[in-house]
């Protein structure tokens, strides 16, 4: 069994949506999942690119886009906000620990080398497992971060919860939820 996985739906937000009802299910079974996922109610749908992220599991939104004005052709993501994301999520691992970390994807930070890596590689140095969507655009990039070292799931809602339930090793505190 590894502990990384990932998903590559091929309809545009459905990565998001999986991750979304998935880590309402495992939440709803007492498993505690730390992460991030897409906010669709802070982004504005009509702009292309405007994405907020909401962390796992209580929040805050992060708003990771920055209005750059009309007519502006620049990638809007705003790295220093990215990164502040993904100091509270990697904070959060090492105080609270998780039973999974879920993120909504593996995108263009992680493939240069940065974003939501520092917590994809301590979850797994902890034995947390980890799961994730790529997109075609970024696979090549996860591969070699993953190394051999990932699973790839069909894009599936039953297919990603047995998968998250096999990979998740109880927690010693899992009596007492």
């Amino acid at each position: 069994m590894t502990l990384l996985a990932s998903i590559t739906p091929t309809a545009r937000g459905a990565a998001d949506q999986l991750l979304t009802y998935a880590v309402k299910r495992l939440g709803n079974d007492g498993v505690k999942v730390l992460g991030a996922l897409r906010d669709f109610g802070q982004s504005n749908a009509s702009e292309q690119c405007d994405s907020a992220l909401r962390l796992l599991p209580d929040g805050p939104v992060v708003r990771i886009t920055q209005d750059l004005g009309k007519g502006s052709t620049a990638c809007k993501m705003d790295a220093g906000a990215l990164e502040d994301a993904v100091g509270i999520a990697v904070t959060r691992l090492a105080v609270e620990g998780a039973d999974l970390v879920v993120l909504n994807k593996f995108g263009l930070r992680e493939a240069e080398g940065h974003g939501f890596r520092p917590l994809i590689a301590n979850a797994l140095a902890s034995g947390i497992p980890v799961l994730l969507g790529v997109s075609d655009t970024h696979r090549a990039a996860f591969d070699r971060f993953a190394d051999g070292m990932a699973t790839t799931l069909t894009p599936d809602e039953e297919a990603i919860l047995t998968w998250c339930k096999t990979a998740i090793v109880p927690r010693p505190d899992a009596a007492t939820r």
